[in-house]
């Protein structure tokens, strides 16, 4: 059986490049209902963009740097966040929180890439390498720490957010654990 190549996304752009192919040459003139598409699918086209530009400043500027008071730029109060380790959490201020502990034991972790983003209506979708380095001690609970490593880090993550008005509800983090922890020096 042979398997289609063509995504949801190459069909999106085609019907997108036939619309305006459409209208250039003059047969949307009169035609409301290709206009009435073309507005709707270019509508889509610049919230989705928005969306990705304000999620590259929440991982670029404020993930990155820690400004945890401009969170709220772009994550709702009530965000749902489902974590790697399988976690979810309800609100932007247990999110803060759990975002900070990241920062502990490696102060300059960062993201500064999106190699891919894309997104379809409410929904994006972003990659990154999150790096930093396991340079001050982990808290485990109980006021036990692991000691800090010194090992640096830099593993692929992903990130898919839910958007309404303007600010993700819902957001889905991914990144393997397992590699993670072996590149800080705490799994084999």
């Amino acid at each position: 059986m042979k398997k289609s190549f063509v995504s949801g996304s190459a069909v999106s752009a085609l019907g997108l490049i036939f619309l305006v192919f459409a209208i250039l040459s003059g047969c949307a003139k009169e035609n409301p209902e290709l206009q009435a598409q073309l507005k709707q699918l270019m509508d889509e086209k610049a919230q989705v963009e928005t969306h990705l530009v304000r999620f590259d400043s929440l991982d670029y500027d404020v993930f990155s740097g820690q400004k945890w008071e401009l969170l709220s730029v772009s994550h709702a109060e009530d965000i749902v966040v489902h974590w790697p380790d399988g976690h979810t959490t309800t609100g932007i201020e247990k999110h803060i929180e759990d975002l900070k502990a990241m920062f502990v034991y490696a102060p300059d972790t960062e993201i500064k890439t999106h190699p891919i983003r894309f997104g379809s209506g409410e929904w994006t979708c972003a990659t990154g390498v999150m790096t930093g380095t396991f340079s001050k001690p982990m808290p485990v609970g109980g006021g036990k720490t692991i000691p800090p490593t010194g090992n640096k880090f830099s593993i692929p993550m992903c990130t898919v957010g839910h958007w309404k008005d303007g600010r993700m509800i819902e957001e889905h983090l991914f990144w393997d654990n397992q590699t993670f922890m072996q590149q800080i020096g705490l799994a084999k």
